[in-house]
């Protein structure tokens, strides 16, 4: 395997583009300059693929051919009402097929790169879409990216594919994809279901009849912070993810989940968000032989936030991990505050966080358990028995 890094990406993904809406793609377009003018773009090893639109027969491996005869024909006129379209989460607009097929052939052709052996690691930070079902939109989502990696993974022959959504709303759509497919593990730790979209994400939701334990959630409480993320990820993903083998790891990192994100409810910083990235990679070094894709997803406050997280996420991906404090350069605080006057313009890339957290142990009545710890203890114990272990030992 090739020490290559790919990372998909040409000015035409800024074409995903909703028109008023909160899924900006101001925000990619922040996060390249921003990793260009760091340098981590140009690193040894890095190329930067513009990628080529998915063809039907990839869109086809997770979405009805009807559908995306909807799309194809919404997108010509610039209007349609139905299919989850025509709505103000997804509004139609002239050109959105070939704009998100472009998302999905980048997603599709960063997991081939991977598979195939021609790159160790690959990132599509426009990616990460994924709330679309098989046969229609939603969530701000035309074509679910991450899903159609998946499945073109498993058509080159891949037998155990891992998928960690760390965006705030639950990974519904890649969740449903593959359901009762016991090949993939769906992994994802998202704010409950009861106080944000999509409504699901239970941690009663554990797969389909085929596939019991391939279905991970956890639902955390509105106010989580840097210390209850990473607490309940270190809790749930290593030791799902080290039962269950993967050959390849493949995540969603939304930056939604951040303190400032106007959409959400959770507290994290960016720099718990860095900690979270440096955890997958490391996952990914021990039990993949660091086969790893990263793609984008959701994350609404454009300037403050977005930028700075996916340049750690490019960063971390790409080689060595940017230092919490390194100051945004002029340059890129000039453009950011040309596209948005209004944001505060960030000057470093930390919020002062240590990002620590206090490794999870079971209390002897769950009543006992502060929110966060019932979140974990609820999902190890629905899912953990599945996969040969104990919900209520910390070392499993």
């Amino acid at each position: 395997m090739t020490g290559r890094t790919v990372v998909a990406w040409d000015d035409a993904l800024l074409g995903y583009d909703l028109g008023d809406h909160p899924l900006d793609p101001v925000r990619v377009e922040l996060t390249i300059a921003l990793a260009r003018s760091l340098g981590v773009l140009e690193r040894s090893g890095v190329e930067v693929v513009a990628p080529q639109p998915a063809d039907d027969a990839t869109l086809g491996l997770v979405h009805e051919a009807e559908y995306v005869d909807v799309v194809r024909q919404a997108s010509r006129a610039g209007y349609y009402y139905g299919r989850g379209l025509g709505t103000p989460d997804n509004p139609v607009f002239v050109g959105m097929h070939e704009a998100s097929a472009l998302v999905a052939g980048a997603t599709a052709a960063a997991v081939e790169s991977v598979w195939r052996g021609e790159a160790a690691r690959a990132v599509n930070i426009a990616g990460g879409l994924h709330h679309a079902m098989p046969d229609r939109a939603a969530g701000f989502c035309v074509y679910n990216d991450p899903a159609i990696g998946i499945a073109r993974l498993l058509a080159l022959g891949a037998e155990r594919v891992a998928y960690v959504d760390v965006d705030v709303h639950h990974g519904d759509g890649v969740q449903a994809a593959f359901w009762d497919d016991p090949r993939v593990l769906t992994i994802s730790l998202h704010q409950s279901p009861l106080t944000l979209f999509p409504g699901t994400g239970f941690p009663s939701e554990t797969g389909g009849p085929r596939a019991r334990g391939t279905a991970v959630n956890v639902a955390l409480p509105p106010g989580t912070d840097d210390d209850g993320w990473l607490r309940a990820f270190h809790a749930v993903v290593p030791p799902v993810l080290r039962a269950f083998a993967p050959q390849l790891l493949l995540v969603q990192c939304g930056a939604d989940s951040h303190r400032w994100d106007p959409l959400a409810d959770l507290r994290l910083t960016v720099d718990g968000q860095r900690a979270t990235y440096l955890a997958l990679r490391e996952l990914a070094s021990q039990l993949c032989d660091g086969r790893w894709v990263a793609t984008g997803g959701g994350g609404y406050a454009l300037v403050e936030v977005v930028p700075r997280a996916w340049t750690h996420l490019l960063a971390v991906v790409t080689g060595e991990a940017l230092e919490p404090a390194t100051l945004t350069p002029p340059e890129w605080r000039e453009l950011a505050a040309a596209r948005r006057p209004q944001a505060e313009v960030p000057l470093r890339l930390t919020d002062g966080s240590q990002a620590g957290w206090r490794a999870w142990h079971p209390a002897g009545d769950a009543t006992d358990q502060d929110p966060v710890d019932r979140a974990i203890y609820a999902t190890r114990r629905s899912v953990f028995p599945m996969h040969g272990l104990d919900p209520d030992d910390p070392r499993d």
